[in-house]
């Protein structure tokens, strides 16, 4: 193997593992650490952190980059490298002061956000949420200064590579224009469903998502399924841990959390083998990771055949083979219900883009400064009002109900409805390849279904750009076409 490139290999390996660790950290602070552990936890966290940016940092760096790319090297190693060069640009952009004060400003305001959210006080959350947001701003200004780009295409830089604003305005632009009709006619032309009565045992819940996702091809040797605030999946390759929520009142969203979560479960522990630990044996991006999770939840376990499946299952789950609430047809209308409703996890497929246009305006505003942190819930409010028509009645159920921003994570909120967009085109393709596919989600069955992912799009890493993969598998640019007819024919002419 060439020299220079071999030592990147191993110093990029070195990298992976502490990210790793952190990974697992983070699983472990949202789902079984006690608030007393937030200061030491944040601690670690910005000392691990620090670690991994001086090694991709590291003096010499360059002058191995610049060698490795004058070596003989594969399309894999190649790809590798490009990878290797955008991660080192990336760093050197952000100073190390500032990888370790953001670190340790999230780690304390998603503490916080725990007890803002559940207490709807925003007064608690506004003063940590605004150091969030400063050193956001700053991370994001270092980093444009660097690559020539605007300071919030920058932060979207960092969730898939190469995405832009302008990509977006205009795909925004179209569902926001076209989204209000197919809502409404969906609203007028849906049957009203029967609302299945509890309680839903959790452990009977528990018992039938680890059943569906066997069913779909989870691996419980090497992933686990967990209980948060926020459903999420984390972990890496060979060590997957996905998340839900709980309440015995209804079992469909803890289930349909499932199901999404172990799409994105699947891509993780698909990456490709030969690449674990470098670059480009990564996820493409959060575009991708979220195609994948629609994929599974929205485009295969809402479709008619799964749904039938899924109902019984869930019968026999809850011992209610005569409960017509619990009935495939009663289900279909429960898991496509249209309604326009606070909460983003919980909207349906016509109206969840629009709350993402919400994020996404408010996000580019905080980091523009053109919106200051004390102005959200107001300014949260108004927006609701003008793309829902709906005001929420409390900030618990407005500007508190999402982690990505107590996290640090701006930029990434458009990723979901341009995953939304890839997912539909993904399936489009490979019903062409497959086409008894909805016979065999009838059944319950991926045994072709996820192959057909594995090949095409998680053995694929980070060889090829969101764009370009996109084309490779369907022939396609990222679009809004094939997602706006999936909606009509599913939810205006019974598909």
């Amino acid at each position: 193997m060439p020299q220079a490139y071999a030592e990147l290999q191993d110093r990029f390996a070195r990298i992976a593992n502490v990210e790793g660790a952190l990974a697992v950290l983070s699983w472990d602070a949202s789902v079984v650490m006690p608030k007393g552990g937030a200061e030491g936890r944040g601690e670690q966290t910005a000392v691990l952190k620090r670690f991994a940016h001086d090694l991709v940092t590291a003096p010499d760096l360059p002058d191995l980059l610049a060698r490795a790319a004058d070596e003989e090297l594969d399309d894999w190693q190649r790809a590798n490298l490009a990878e290797m060069v955008r991660r080192h640009g990336q760093a050197t952009a952000t100073p190390p002061e500032l990888v370790e004060a953001m670190a340790r400003a999230t780690t304390a305001c998603e503490m916080i956000w725990r007890d803002a959210r559940a207490n709807n006080r925003f007064a608690e959350l506004r003063p940590s949420l605004e150091e969030v947001v400063r050193l956001v701003r700053e991370q994001a200004q270092a980093l444009a200064a660097t690559q020539g780009l605007s300071p919030y295409d920058a932060l979207l830089d960092l969730y898939e590579a190469g995405l832009r604003d302008a990509t977006i305005e205009p795909i925004f632009d179209r569902l926001g224009a076209e989204l209000p009709t197919i809502s409404t006619a969906a609203l007028a032309r849906q049957g009203q469903p029967l609302e299945p009565k509890g309680p839903f045992p959790v452990d009977r819940q528990r018992a039938l998502g680890t059943e569906l996702m066997t069913a779909i091809g989870f691996d419980f040797d090497e992933g686990r399924l967990d209980e948060s605030a926020h459903p999420f999946s984390g972990g890496i390759p060979g060590d997957v841990r996905i998340t839900t929520r709980y309440t015995e009142d209804s079992f469909l969203q803890a289930i349909m959390g499932v199901l999404h979560e172990t799409g994105h479960a699947l891509y993780t522990a698909g990456q490709p083998k030969a690449w674990r630990h470098q670059p480009v044996g990564d996820a493409r991006g959060m575009i991708v990771h979220e195609s994948q999770s629609l994929f599974m939840e929205m485009q295969a376990s809402r479709s008619q055949p799964f749904v039938a499946y899924l109902a019984a299952r869930a019968r026999a789950a809850f011992g209610r083979d005569d409960d017509p609430a619990l009935s495939a047809a009663n289900l279909g209308l429960l898991v496509n219900h249209v309604a326009k409703g606070f909460i983003r996890v919980d909207a349906d497929e016509t109206t969840y883009p629009l709350h993402i246009v919400l994020r996404w305006r408010l996000e580019k505003a905080m980091i523009e400064g053109r919106l200051a942190v004390a102005d959200l819930p107001e300014a949260w409010n108004e927006g609701m009002r003008e793309l829902l028509g709906i005001v929420p009645p409390d900030d618990r159920q407005g500007c508190l109900q999402d982690i990505h921003w107590p996290v640090g994570a701006f930029g990434y909120f458009p990723c979901y409805t341009l995953g939304a967009l890839m997912a539909a085109q993904l399936f489009r393709a490979m019903l062409q390849e497959i086409p008894d596919a909805h016979a065999q989600l009838g059944q319950g069955s991926f045994r072709e279904i996820l192959p057909w992912l594995r090949r095409n799009i998680h053995e694929q890493g980070c060889r090829y750009t969101y764009d370009e993969l996109l084309r490779r598998v369907t022939g396609e640019e990222l679009g809004p076409e094939a997602f706006l007819d999936h909606l009509r024919a599913r939810y205006l002419s019974g598909g």
